[in-house]
């Protein structure tokens, strides 16, 4: 688990700006320009049906992240490229001894994807540097904008920051049928040789903030502007196996059947009771589901499907699992089938740091901007970079929760409350942390 973030006694003085004068309302992003920009990036990979296809390695992603180089040099950064793809842009600190804060997402899109979803995580990052860049300010702490590599597909590039890559099987990161990971870095810039030098620590990053569109309804159902993130759920997925006794649909009399449909059945009402037993309101899915013989007069001899389990607390995480294990037992024992389980994947939480927290949460006080704590039930490169450093991250609403789609929306004046949201973040922090 991630350690909380210490904030020592206030430091009294940001750049020449005193404690009383740091968090000046009149100090926010060019929102034009911001909105602009996740305009124009949009316009990359973009299909006739509307939906952007930018998947990462492909021209279309290297062309989109040629753009986002300019824009960091306008900013006043300096650019690198590490060994996992990831694209760095830096700007210097006032105290040079200071571990660097973070900010950034990615721009990769899944296949029908939208033009908010990572983006504007990275644009809002450049729009931060670039209106202290015209302002001829400077944080006492180093400030880096990252351009995490393909995050819709193997998370290589977050994985790699935080060292739990694996750098011993690069079969595991195979983007896309005939492309080896090596080759696709290669593309970029990277290295797989050199990948474990892609590996950061707090001693290099003191806190990572990530803006995101929330993906999700929660802050539009409640009505609030800013989500803050109370942490990245794990995950928890189990491929479940029934077996009954396929036989004639007419002639076996209900007495007599091993049904792996009906267990199939009981055990979908099951997965979905081991969430709603729970204090934490954690998410439980069968989402694919195989029948076999699957004829219109026969009795299914064998049922397959999954288990998505997603919390907070790997505590939860780990009582649902054996709670859902003692329900397929007796479903078993009802039905007279047969029903095993294998573990799929196995995702560890990552919380959001306790202070971060709480000083998203002021600067949407101080900003009249409304606002809720909430999990992030969807992953992010946060995810992993929070597991070696200090990691917050704030949500603004996608309408209707969609995303993943061209239809995915969130509209220009909540983007540009994301951003005000994360300068002022930032700021406040780099004013109130010792490192």
């Amino acid at each position: 688990m991630t350690a909380d973030l210490t904030i020592p006694k206030m430091i009294p003085n940001l750049i020449s700006n005193s404690i009383s004068d740091r968090f000046d309302l009149k100090v926010g992003v060019n929102g034009d320009r911001l909105n602009r920009r996740i305009e124009q990036l949009a316009k990359i990979g973009k299909q006739p049906s509307g939906c952007i296809k930018r998947l990462a390695f492909t021209s279309d992603d290297i062309q989109a992240r040629y753009l986002v180089q300019q824009w960091m040099s306008e900013a006043g950064m300096t650019l690198r490229t590490d060994a996992a793809g990831n694209l760095i842009g830096s700007y210097a600190g006032t105290e040079a001894d200071l571990p660097a804060f973070a900010t950034g997402s990615h721009i990769d899109t899944v296949p029908s994807g939208g033009k908010y979803d990572g983006v504007l995580g990275v644009l809002a990052g450049i729009e931060v540097v670039q209106t202290l860049h015209e302002q001829n300010r400077r944080l006492k702490h180093p400030l880096e904008v990252i351009v995490f590599t393909d995050e819709e597909s193997t998370m290589i590039g977050s994985q790699a920051m935080a060292g739990t890559a694996l750098l011993n099987e690069p079969e595991r990161y195979q983007p896309s049928p005939g492309d080896s990971i090596q080759d696709c870095l290669e593309r970029i810039g990277g290295d797989w040789n050199a990948l474990a030098t892609a590996r950061r620590d707090r001693t290099q990053i003191g806190a990572f903030i990530e803006l995101h569109v929330e993906q999700g309804a929660v802050l539009e159902t409640t009505g609030n502007q800013i989500g803050v993130v109370q942490g990245v759920v794990g995950i928890r997925r189990l491929l479940i196996t029934i077996t009954g006794k396929a036989n004639h649909a007419g002639t076996t009399p209900m007495t007599l059947r091993q049904d792996a449909l009906v267990a199939a059945a009981q055990v979908v009402l099951a997965v979905r009771n081991t969430a709603r037993r729970m204090e934490s309101q954690p998410v439980s899915t069968v989402g694919y589901l195989t029948v076999s013989p699957n004829s219109v007069n026969s009795i299914a001899e064998e049922v397959q499907l999954t288990v998505d389990m997603r919390d907070l607390s790997k505590d939860v995480l780990e009582e649902m699992t054996d709670r859902l294990q003692q329900d397929l037992h007796f479903i078993a024992l009802d039905t007279d089938t047969a029903i095993e389980t294998a573990p799929l994947l196995t995702v560890e939480p990552t919380p959001a740091a306790k202070p971060i927290q709480r000083t998203i949460a002021s600067v949407c006080q101080q900003l009249n901007l409304s606002h809720c704590s909430l999990p992030s039930r969807a992953g992010h490169d946060s995810l992993e970079i929070g597991r070696v450093t200090n990691m917050g991250m704030i949500f603004v609403p996608s309408q209707a929760g969609i995303s993943h789609s061209e239809t995915e929306y969130t509209s220009p004046e909540d983007c540009v409350n994301g951003a005000n949201v994360l300068l002022h973040t930032l700021l406040k922090l780099d004013g109130m942390q010792n490192s």
